[in-house]
């Protein structure tokens, strides 16, 4: 591997693009569960959503995969795609939100540095839900290196913490 510098700070992830069999699916989970908005559509073939009216975080397509099938356990491809919340409280919410949908949890995990909520979409894809803490409070070593773990999340201490 060469020996470059690391990449630039304040360099992130801006979207993922993701294949789906039913776009009217996907967008009720998306959507009508976590409530993200419709930022443009194509017809019946691909959506573009966010948080916030940014142009989009997620964009949603049938271009490859109309009416397809998950792919099958033990291939390669997206474990999942993470959506950040700014606080507790909004994972709170995004929780409360699963729940009432009837959607199970695949996990709940606290890892030190944040607190991420598991579970799948409607096409099987992972989905992770994460607040992330303070730098300040991550979990550090004696040397001062992270020391991230992953402990079982108390789900009802986190939906004390949602904002009526």
């Amino acid at each position: 591997m060469p020996d470059n510098p690391p990449i630039i700070s304040g360099t992130r992830i801006g979207h993922v693009h993701l294949k789906v069999a039913d776009l009217e699916r996907a967008l009720g989970f998306y959507c009508g569960v976590l409530g993200f908005e419709i930022m443009q559509r194509m017809g019946t073939a691909a959506a573009f959503i966010s948080a916030g009216g940014y142009h989009h975080h997620i964009g949603l397509n049938t271009w490859e995969s109309k009416g397809g099938q998950p792919p099958p356990p033990g291939t390669t491809g997206l474990f999942h795609t993470a959506i950040l919340y700014p606080t507790r409280p909004a994972l709170a919410d995004a929780l409360h939100r699963v729940m009432q949908a009837g959607i199970a949890l695949d996990g709940a995990s606290d890892h030190g540095v944040s607190e991420a909520l598991y579970l799948r979409d409607p096409d099987e894809n992972g989905v992770e839900l994460y607040r992330d803490r303070p730098k300040e409070e991550w979990p550090r070593a004696t040397d001062g290196s992270l020391s991230m773990f992953t402990k079982r999340l108390d789900l009802e201490d986190l939906l004390g913490a949602r904002e009526s």
